[in-house]
């Protein structure tokens, strides 16, 4: 390494350009008086006693000043560097600590070569679910992420799982229960395609799953603009023509929901038994989504296709309809432009008869 090389080094531990000039003249003249380190890098000798304090603080060097003439002498470069090296490696449960608590922010897009990267990625993504997940992937990797998935629909998230299979491979559909809040089969491989909270996601073909020699690439990225399309493409391409193989049980109402297809979810449900439901709904009207309002009153209807039977005129629909006061009032999730009425979250609870 060249002196340049190790003054950029010196440089990212801190050190000025003169404190650089200054240590390296000590480690060239070795045991020196300042008058000869100040004549070596072009500094003053009050300059030398001044900067010697501080690098002597910080461990480059030793200043022997019951000398006269004060004497500096240079640290061995290997306890330097054992000093240097623990200073780093204190620093790092702090900086870890921190960076786990502070969520990155802003888009993001990473290409994954390896197998168990992609598969890491989805356990990651998996573990911080909030409200949603929808995911398709072959029917091989459901083992690998199980335990993960019931973890993930324990803590309330609303997850659709589509599992493909190949070669006439069979699931047996008791092994699906618990994974998602309703699975779908198909006879084919479909992409493995992952989405959360319509804002983080990941695609990848199969191959980078299925074969250890693939050279396929994968993709995770983080940007609201761009994951409800993968959300949507899911619904609409791939969802209605599955088979619906597992449906958990209707959750105990009262429940609140900030994930609308998961308020949608539950109401097509409780409606299955005939349940009544009365429902709160905390949002905005469409035509003026500055007025922060709140509705209540009963539901009348609910359009869906994320559970059997589907009641939606177009895959992606769901919404569904509430009276409040003899008027009837649809109801959407985020971006809603057909509705009345965009829900950020939603409240259900029975209505008893005679209410």
């Amino acid at each position: 390494m060249d002196t340049d090389g190790l003054a950029g080094l010196l440089e990212q531990f801190g050190l000025s350009e003169k404190e650089i000039d200054t240590y390296l003249a000590i480690l060239d003249h070795g045991e020196s008086k300042a008058s000869t380190i100040a004549d070596a890098a072009d500094v003053s000798k009050r300059y030398v006693y001044s900067i010697s304090e501080e690098l002597e603080e910080r461990g480059f060097v030793e200043v022997d000043d019951h000398a006269v003439p004060t004497v500096i002498r240079p640290v061995q470069p290997e306890t330097v560097v054992q000093r240097l090296t623990r200073s780093v490696e204190q620093m790092e449960p702090e900086l870890e600590s921190r960076y786990t608590r502070t969520e990155r922010t802003g888009e993001q897009f990473e290409v994954i070569k390896s197998r168990q990267t992609v598969l890491k990625r989805i356990e990651e993504l998996l573990g911080n679910a909030e409200t949603e997940v929808t995911l398709s992937l072959p029917a091989s990797i459901l083992p690998r992420i199980r335990s993960t998935l019931e973890e993930t629909v324990e803590r309330d998230v609303l997850v659709l799982l589509l599992v493909g299979t190949a070669d006439g491979e069979r699931i047996d559909t008791a092994s699906l229960a618990g994974t998602a809040s309703t699975v779908r089969t198909w006879d084919a491989l479909v992409p493995t395609m992952l989405t959360v909270d319509r804002v983080h996601g990941l695609l990848a073909p199969n191959q980078i799953l299925t074969s250890s020699t693939s050279d396929t690439r994968a993709i995770a990225l983080s940007q609201e603009q761009l994951v409800p399309v993968l959300t949507g493409s899911f619904l609409a391409n791939y969802w209605p023509i599955a088979e619906e193989r597992y449906v958990r049980s209707p959750a105990e109402l009262p429940g609140t929901y900030d994930g609308f297809r998961h308020a949608v979810f539950q109401i097509a449900l409780h409606r299955t038994s005939d349940t009544r439901l009365e429902a709160t709904v905390e949002g905005a009207p469409v035509a003026d989504r500055d007025l922060p309002t709140r509705l209540s009153g009963e539901v009348v209807d609910v359009r869906q296709s994320l559970v059997r039977p589907v009641s939606s005129t177009v895959p992606i629909e769901n919404a569904f309809e509430i009276q409040v006061d003899g008027d009837r009032y649809s109801i959407g999730g985020s971006g809603a432009f057909l509705e009345d009425f965009e829900a950020e979250s939603v409240t259900l609870r029975r209505l008893e008869d005679g209410e």
